[in-house]
């Protein structure tokens, strides 16, 4: 199996969930902007899409889309998923949240110079992230242990500090206890972010 990823992007969250679940892989980084691997390849001839992540499978088979890699990360073991008979259903809303909303509110800030685009982004960001906030009621977003969620929004908080979005209590808590997860760290080290 193999993730391509860009470091720090959105990839990352596939990146720490492979490893939260100890699962064998290997990794390449992508240069979003020549699209070509770290090897050389064109990217293109890989993920026809031409962003990350781009997760292939030992079969060969190519999953794309942050929701459906961390989905399928999820399904290949139980640590990884929320309780209840509503859990995957859960971690499913919770990752159509952020993906569709929060990383989608960033946009402004990672490809426009404007000032007052930028304060509207954070306000809008800050704004998404407060209802995630206000229900935070434990050390992770389902319970004690983390699911595929908690990697995803944790990427999206590690953008916040980025751009200087001030984060809604107790989240930066939260994103200071995530950090310090061995996957999270082993990743972050893998994308040369720390």
């Amino acid at each position: 199996m193999k993730l391509y990823y860009s470091p720090g992007a959105c990839s990352m969250a596939d990146h720490i969930a492979l490893r939260e679940a100890g699962m064998a892989f290997d990794y390449e980084a992508v240069d979003l902007h020549t699209h070509r691997t770290a090897t050389g390849a064109d990217f293109h001839t890989i993920n026809p899409k031409g962003y990350v992540p781009a997760l292939i499978l030992d079969d060969g088979e190519l999953l794309t889309e942050n929701l459906a890699v961390l989905d399928w990360i999820s399904g290949q073991t139980l640590a990884l998923q929320a309780p209840g008979p509503l859990g995957r259903t859960r971690v499913l809303e919770m990752l159509t949240y952020v993906s569709t909303e929060i990383h989608k509110a960033y946009k402004p800030l990672w490809h426009g110079d404007d000032d007052a685009e930028h304060i509207k982004a954070r306000e809008s960001i800050i704004a998404l992230l407060q209802p995630i906030a206000d229900g935070l009621r434990q050390d992770y977003l389902f319970g004690a242990t983390p699911t595929v969620a908690d990697f995803y929004l944790f990427v999206m908080l590690l953008w916040a500090g980025k751009f200087a979005v001030d984060l809604p209590a107790p989240l930066p808590d939260y994103r200071a206890r995530m950090a310090e997860r061995p996957a999270v760290q082993a990743a972050m080290a893998a994308e040369g972010l720390i």
